[in-house]
Order: structure tokens, then sequence, then C-alpha cells
């Protein structure tokens, strides 16, 4: 069906997760307990870096950008797929679709950059540690940030123009739970081979560039971790690199099977499943992974808590 330059389609109906309409209930209080954790782990660490002059490096910097980022980027899938999970309406306005994706790709190219500078910083620290204060300055570390959010934010924007341009004739249903770019081409009227192509090379160049300077920059970490005398030293810089690897894993194998695998390996169950690690279960982990074994920070986050209780026992 064509629809010539006008589009027809008005609002696009989320199919969710139509298997769970026993427990939905259970799962939508997950989904709360989750998204709660997600903006009280992240703003906290926000706060402790904005209140504290000892979090005032580059290190806390970049990771304040990164829960910025983390929370923008759940609190732009999650909140709806809720409100969908627990009523039977499950529609997003034409409007609201557009929008809801270029956000999703706007700030997950910005978590793919931050992650690969983040691991960058901890190289520079950890392998030129003569020198972080000179190479990681302060203007630098702004600068890296700002061209992190603008490159992200002009980087998926001509695609998101294309795509708002074409014509939806119907159906307008979409077998996910919120507006992924896959599944919302296939609504379209209109032959997206192009577009396809252009998505696909976009998302290739951010996320294996990204990926390559992340694991170059661990990989030399590990290596220059080797040769640490201390055997206490050596475990427990071990401990906290698997953790960021772990977590970089996670974040760059989800979003390699969703984008950069052939459509053919995908399964809509186990698409969704992997989704929901990429948009819920990450974002939650980011702050705890990355401040978890840092004494700065929970000594930072003692003496903030006894603060606050202290002027809690004086009012």
């Amino acid at each position: 069906m064509r629809c010539g330059n006008h589009t027809v389609v008005k609002e696009f109906i989320l199919v969710g997760f139509p298997g769970i309409q026993k427990v939905k209930v259970l799962v939508f209080l997950t989904m709360v307990v989750t998204y709660s954790l997600t903006l009280v782990g992240n703003f906290t660490i926000i706060f402790l870096v904005w209140k504290d002059y000892r979090l005032h490096t580059p290190m806390y910097w970049l990771l304040c950008n990164l829960s910025f980022s983390g929370v923008c980027f759940t609190s732009a899938i999650v909140p709806k797929m809720m409100v969908n999970m627990i009523t039977d309406t499950k529609v997003i306005s034409f409007l609201g679709c557009m929008i809801q994706m270029y956000f999703y790709f706007f700030l997950g190219t910005c978590d793919y950059i931050l992650v690969a500078v983040m691991a960058f910083d901890r190289y520079v620290a950890i392998c030129n540690p003569l020198r972080y204060p000179i190479i990681m300055s302060g203007w630098f570390t702004f600068q890296l940030a700002v061209g992190t959010w603008l490159g992200a934010l002009l980087s998926v924007l001509s695609s998101t123009i294309v795509l708002f341009q074409l014509p939806f004739c119907g159906p307008n249903v979409i077998d996910h739970y919120f507006c992924d770019i896959i599944p919302v081409l296939k609504l379209a009227c209109r032959d997206t081979t192009a577009l396809e192509w252009l998505s696909y090379v976009s998302t290739a160049i951010v996320v294996l560039s990204s990926l390559l300077l992340t694991s170059v920059s661990y990989l030399c970490i590990i290596a220059t971790v080797v040769r640490i005398p201390s055997a206490t030293g050596r475990q427990k810089a071990f401990s906290t690199c698997t953790a960021h690897i772990t977590l970089a894993s996670v974040f760059y194998g989800c979003s390699i099977f969703m984008y950069l695998l052939p459509e053919k390996t995908h399964t809509s169950g186990f698409y969704k499943t992997v989704a929901i690690l990429h948009t819920v279960v990450t974002p939650l982990f980011n702050p705890f992974i990355y401040t978890l074994r840092n004494e700065k920070v929970k000594e930072v986050m003692k003496d903030t808590v006894k603060h606050i209780c202290l002027l809690g026992e004086e009012k």
C-alpha cells in the first residue's frame, strides 16, 4: 500500500510482552524497583561528585556524564514500557515514537563513547601515571565530554530526520516494547533498504570503534597489572578490571546481537530479553560497578551520610 508523502499512521501499538499476562503485576513491580534503584544509584554518584572536592577528577567527571546519560537512556524507554505493561492501551503516538527512537540512539551513542573514553582514562592513569595530570587535564576532559554529547547528538540526527519523513500507511503494530529502528522500518510503505544500510553502517562504526578503543585500553591495563610486584595489589586491580570488562562485555554484546548480527539470528522473545539487558540492566549496574571497589567513593559516601545525620540531629 502506498500513501505518497503523507503519514497516515498517527500512532503505533507496542506489543510488549504478551506472554506475561499472568505475572504482569510482579514484573511491573520488579521494573519499578529496578528503575528506582537506577535513578537513586546514578543520581547519588552525580550528587557525590558535585558535592565533594575529593571527587573533582577526570575519572569522576566522566562517570557523572555516564550516570546522567544512563538515567536519560533508561528514562526514554522504561516509564512508557511500565505504563503499557500495566494497562491495556499499549499505544504510542507517531511523534512520541520518533522522539523515543531518537533519544534511545542518541543516548546509546553517548554511552558507547563514554565507556571508551573512561577506559582510555583508566589506561592513562594505570599505564602512564606520571603523565596523567598532563594528558587528562581538566580542559581536555571537558572537551571530551562536550565532544561526546555533540558528536552523539549529530550522528543520529540525519537518519532520524529521514525516518521521520517516511510514509507509514499501516499496519501499525510494533513487535517490541519500545520504538526500535528495525521493527519500525518494517512498517514503512517505502523501500527502506538505503536507510537500513545507513543505520547499520553508522551503528557498526560507533559500536566497533568504541569496542576497539575499550579493548585495547583494557589489554594494556592488564599487561601493566601483571607486572605489579604485590600480589594483593595485583589481585585488587584484576578484580576491578574484571568488573569493568564484564559490564562492558554485556553492553557491547547486546548491541552487536541487536544491530550487527543478521536479522535471521533473532527471535522475538530472545531479542526483547537482550534489549532488556541493554536498556534496563546496564544503566542499573553502571554506577555500582564503577564505584563498588573504589575506596575514595566509599569514604566520601560515609562522610556525606554522617554529615546528613548530624544536620538531622541538630534540627
